[in-house]
């Protein structure tokens, strides 16, 4: 581990000794590049420092205590080796963290797709809960969401509803997301006061990059119809909504959420391409199937991963046995703590299989 921390160190020097370069520093394409790649070792440099000083100053107490020490000091380099020693096992640790190899989609914008599953209007509600979840949790981050598609009901509720988070990191924090959801509420027509239990399921998709994928315009037919919905400003009176289906897969994406048809020819285009691009992945290689598994269950839209139930003010995390009795302020998009859980336990798997 040591040694492949001390490439990082010379590689962190060799980068710092760049930036003073005037021929780097008068090509911003060359700095951005350099500065990444710097901000991405900077923390596992700064943690291997942190770890040397402790081994050091472990080395030094016990140095000091066989030399001999009259029973003041002697009692401080014993407290000074518990501390030291107990920095050693924390920044071992977090440097073991640090070196896991990181998801390259992690820092990527994704598309998050909800769609109603058994339960029928109830779980369109819950649609239109999730969806407004998702985007009070993206608020609060700093990400910024954009409305791709949404197909309504009467009632208010999203047969399905797809969109977009804007912000590095995004997907890194969304991603456990993709699974079933089920709720368990007594629905506001349901007169006897029963509770009913619903589905919906979430994909999230990270965001595919231009480069990644070539679409032959010949492999698409494009058809324009007249947006639809339960009334209001997502009608209209032109053919400004776009279906795309590409041919060779059979996979169809709408976006009827602009006026422009060209706006939601593009955005269409992008769903199809992060829906093509993690299609492609999983067919590529088997190892994407093991990696989602140990991201804390497979993720699969088949697999239950969360519990909703509002009788109780719970919701209950299945992949890692996490309850937590705040279902208000969950479904207002505080969902720090559970993403986390997840994350810890995603990277505690990972060090297991190391």
């Amino acid at each position: 581990m040591f040694e492949k921390i001390e490439v990082f160190e010379k590689r962190y020097d060799e980068l710092n000794a760049k930036l003073y370069d005037p021929a780097v520093a008068s090509d911003s394409e060359k700095y951005t590049e350099i500065m990444k790649e710097l901000n991405e070792i900077t923390p596992i440099v700064e943690k291997y420092k942190e770890y040397k000083a402790a081994v050091s100053a472990e080395r030094d107490a016990k140095q000091m205590l066989e030399e001999g020490a009259d029973d003041e000091l002697k009692e401080l380099l014993l407290d000074e080796l518990k501390t030291s020693a107990a920095d050693i096992e924390r920044t071992g640790d977090e440097l073991k963290i640090l070196l896991l190899p990181k998801d390259p989609n992690d820092e990527r914008n994704v598309i998050v797709e909800i769609r109603a599953g058994a339960g029928g209007e109830e779980a369109a509600l819950f649609c239109s809960t999730l969806f407004r979840m998702y985007s009070m949790y993206s608020e609060k981050r700093g990400f910024r969401t954009e409305l791709l598609n949404v197909n309504e009901t009467e009632l208010g509720g999203y047969r399905e509803i797809s969109f977009m988070v804007n912000g590095s990191g995004a997907y890194s924090r969304l991603k456990f997301e993709s699974g079933v959801h089920r709720v368990q509420r007594v629905p506001d027509t349901e007169s006897q006061g029963r509770i009913h239990t619903s589905t919906v399921t979430v994909a999230v998709l990270p965001e595919a990059q231009e480069v990644e994928l070539d679409i032959d315009p010949k492999d698409l037919k494009i058809d324009t119809f007249r947006s639809s919905g339960a009334g209001g400003q997502h009608i209209n009176k032109t053919s400004s909504a776009i279906r795309i289906t590409h041919l060779p897969t059979g996979m169809v994406v709408e976006c009827q959420d602009e006026r422009s048809q060209f706006k939601n020819k593009d955005k269409a285009m992008k769903v199809l391409k992060s829906r093509l691009l993690s299609e492609k992945r999983e067919a590529q290689s088997s190892a994407i199937a093991a990696e989602r598994k140990a991201q804390v269950g497979t993720g699969d839209r088949n697999e239950r991963i969360r519990t909703y139930n509002f009788p109780q003010s719970r919701v209950t995390d299945h992949r890692i046995g996490l309850t937590l009795y705040k279902i208000d302020q969950i479904i207002n998009g505080d969902l720090d703590e559970i993403i986390d859980a997840l994350i810890t336990a995603d990277r505690a798997e990972k060090l297991r299989n190391e």
